[in-house]
């Protein structure tokens, strides 16, 4: 069925406060509020993390160790047994087996109600102790003659907060459900026939699964009520994203047209060629920046695939325009790697540049600041730094953000507002080496366009990647040890779980010292992230020169090193690494004529899941097809990087395992925009809540 026209209430349900529910005072209003919930509809929309069955009473006999069940029985026996800790045992029987309750944490009044004689109904997971059977704290009522009903639902075990039980937060979100059967909760996604449950009856099943519910479904996050709620989850999402999109761009941004002698000039004066897909995506951003809105574009592309180059056309057309660009990239390493490739590709063009980092100290901090402000400076590269409060632009048109997933929404924001007032926004282009399924996105990046630089240059070889245990060390020592005697170039990456920069360090520098050891006759180079940025830069400049045959590193080497006669690395402990960060190391060989290969030196035992990445890393070179599988076996958060994690934490909403409703998102999410533009604010309220704040950035 066509989407049409419906009718719609926009308040109703959703503004009737809590406070309203019985049980609801003014200190757990505050909590709830505090929590995200300050109405009715938020109690709806507050969905079940899991479900406990206690819709039936199992015999004790057979009662499954690890399962959670209800079980009825006498108590035969109650005791305080003083062991290593003092506890208080029960023994009930039900005719079929016999089983303990354990409880380490009781009162007076609580012994005394397990007498001899008296029948429980208990509720708790079943374990395997000394003497059996064994619950430990289990929840249970003393029954009377009267018979007591089993429930008639699942029970639903809710996410929460400090200061609210579970009970507490059945007993709101059955009231909730009360007040459902009377007023009908706002239908804002517009009519179809395609969707897989009605709004009122997913949300009545979510928070009372029938006994009889597939419960293999609801854990997946597959059954249909889910699928319709995560649907409406997504479509809001989308739309939040757009609407901060238009929040900046109804700020506008000075147009940057393209000064078509300036870019042919510094094209022809590289030592290389751009590829066809590099000049389509300077094509892209040509227009964008001669827009007067801000430009919103990811550039994507593979290792080695050339967006540097890209990043510098767009800068060159920022700064023949009278404005000055900003470089933002996360670590020291890859900003000192852009430094030296714009100053080389720059000079011929007397284009003024100023460093910033956090090292930047003192009173060479200060002249870097006055120059900024100043507008001596037209392009600043740097990290973090950049988006300090006393960093001020004197007109800042263009901001480049390198390996973007690095970033959270709200840091590459707040460097495009030190755009001057009066200007509106600096234009934005985001880019990054670490390719992103398209699943993905669409979800997190709904608020960009997308180009994808999918050729690479030529003379690139392709890197064969072996996985090798670690107990064959000293084999791939002697492999290093030929490579190098050829005249070739090698990579030792340490990698460590800790994210400790004196711990990476720590390990790098005790396997340099063994390296060393073991090939004396090597000039053995080390690199991490606790050397200075002079020492860095001469130790990087003796492994491109070639004076040093092996270079020893951790993960900082990851992005933005090119050294051609590079063609050996070797990876430890790669099992604690993403498929995406692997992929990344990678990259750094390959990068000439020769023959290149990869060994991943991994530990073993290792995981099924640590042998199935590993192995993709073995099979594919394709960037998207890993970051595809990397998305499939570690999730979202973990492929975007924490600080991206906020982005994608739903309610019901999941990836991969929801992706093949993204079509059906946008498709709806653009049905709003045109034809019901009323419902976007309430969707956004209703799944964002005060997470939607981003959006004022």
């Amino acid at each position: 069925m066509p989407y049409g026209l419906s009718n719609i209430m926009i308040d109703g349900i959703a503004n009737i406060s809590v406070q309203e529910l019985r049980g609801v005072g003014p200190k757990l209003a505050s909590t709830l509020a505090d929590y995200g919930v300050r109405h009715v509809e938020d109690l709806l929309f507050h969905l079940p993390l899991r479900y406990q069955d206690r819709t039936r009473v199992t015999p004790i006999a057979t009662a499954r160790e690890g399962a959670d069940v209800v079980i009825e029985g006498e108590v035969r026996a109650a005791d305080v047994v003083f062991g290593r800790r003092r506890s208080l045992v029960a023994r009930i029987q039900d005719g079929s087996g016999t089983l303990t309750l354990r409880f380490f944490h009781f009162s007076a009044a609580q012994k005394n109600n397990l007498q001899t004689g008296s029948r429980l109904r208990c509720f708790g997971q079943v374990r395997r102790g000394g003497s059996g059977l064994e619950m430990y704290h289990p929840e249970y009522r003393v029954l009377q003659d009267e018979d007591v009903a089993v429930e008639e639902a699942l029970t639903p075990i809710y996410p929460t907060t400090a200061g609210i039980g579970q009970n507490q937060w059945r007993k709101l979100c059955k009231q909730a459900l009360d007040r459902l059967h009377r007023e009908q909760v706002d239908e804002l996604l517009p009519p179809s026939g395609k969707y897989p449950y009605e709004l009122t009856k997913a949300l009545q099943y979510l928070h009372t699964p029938p006994p009889d519910a597939a419960q293999e479904l609801l854990r997946e996050g597959k059954h249909p009520a889910q699928l319709r709620l995560a649907l409406e989850e997504l479509v809001a999402h989308n739309l939040s994203l757009h609407r901060l999109r238009e929040r900046q761009q109804e700020e506008g941004a000075p147009a940057l047209p393209l000064n078509k002698e300036a870019l042919g000039a510094f094209l022809a004066s590289l030592p290389f060629t751009p590829t066809n897909a590099q000049r389509h995506v300077l094509q892209e951003i040509a227009i964008d920046l001669a827009k007067p809105v801000p430009m919103m574009r990811l550039v994507q592309g593979d290792v080695g695939s050339g967006k540097t180059l890209v990043a510098a056309g767009a800068a060159l057309q920022a700064i023949s325009s009278g404005y000055q660009v900003a470089i933002m990239a996360p670590t020291e390493i890859l900003a000192e790697q852009h430094w030296r490739n714009f100053c080389q590709w720059f000079e011929p063009f007397n284009i003024t540049m100023e460093w910033l980092s956090g090292r930047t100290k003192g009173n060479k901090r200060l002249t870097a600041l006055g120059r900024i402000a100043s507008g001596d400076a037209s392009l600043v590269i740097g990290t973090h730094a950049l988006f300090q409060d006393n960093v001020a632009f004197a007109c800042l048109g263009l901001v480049v953000v390198d390996e973007q997933h690095r970033f959270g929404v709200h840091q590459r924001l707040a460097l495009t507002k030190k755009a001057a007032p009066q200007q509106g926004r600096a234009h934005q282009l985001v880019m990054t080496a670490t390719p992103i399924p398209r699943t993905l996105s669409m979800v997190a990046y709904a608020d960009l366009d997308c180009s994808i630089i999918d050729e690479l240059p030529p003379g690139r070889s392709p890197v064969t990647t072996a996985l090798i245990d670690s107990s064959r060390r000293e084999d791939v020592v002697a492999r290093v040890a030929a490579a190098c005697s050829e005249g070739r170039q090698a990579y030792w990456v340490c990698t460590l779980i800790e994210e400790s920069d004196v711990l990476q360090a720590q390990a790098a520098e005790a396997t340099a010292a063994e390296l060393r050891a073991g090939l004396p006759h090597l000039a053995i180079g080390l690199i991490h992230g606790r050397l200075k940025p002079l020492e860095k830069a001469a130790i990087m400049a003796a492994f491109k020169s070639g004076e040093l045959a092996l270079l020893v590193a951790t993960t900082v080497i990851e992005v933005g090193v090119d050294v051609p006669n590079a063609s050996l690395m070797i990876i430890e402990n790669p099992e604690r690494l993403g498929l995406a960060q692997l992929h990344q190391l990678r990259g750094r060989v390959g990068r000439g004529l020769q023959a290149s290969h990869c060994v991943l030196l991994y530990q073993t035992p290792l995981s099924a899941n640590g042998k199935q990445r590993l192995s993709v890393m073995r099979e594919s070179s394709d960037g998207f097809y890993i970051a595809e599988k990397d998305l499939e076996l570690r999730g979202p958060g973990e492929v975007l990087g924490t600080r991206q994690t906020g982005l994608m934490e739903f309610r019901i909403a999941s990836l991969p395992a929801h992706s093949h409703l993204l079509d059906e998102v946008q498709f709806i999410a653009n049905a709003i925009r045109e034809s019901y533009p009323e419902r976007t604010d309430p969707l956004i309220h209703r799944w964002t809540g005060s997470g939607q704040q981003f959006a004022k950035v």
